[in-house]
């Protein structure tokens, strides 16, 4: 972790504070980039659905498998 000095919109950083329900600018931060990195995530999911990568639903005997009673 470092210290670093930025300009930041204090009307922005009171928007999402009270969108994360955070209390500091630290925490409003640190919640903000961790999101970002949430959303991310579940966009490279969809796509991989999407797309079906990776999966194996075109595999016959895995969904046989799936389909079993």
């Amino acid at each position: 972790m470092r210290k670093t000095s930025v300009d930041i919109d204090d009307h922005l950083v009171q928007q999402v504070r009270m969108v994360l329900g955070t209390s500091s600018i630290k925490e409003t931060i640190d919640s903000a980039l961790r999101e970002v990195l949430r959303v991310d995530a579940r966009r490279q999911e969809i796509r991989a659905l999407t797309k079906m990568d990776g999966m194996d639903l075109a595999n016959k005997k895995v969904m046989e498998k799936a389909w079993r009673s």
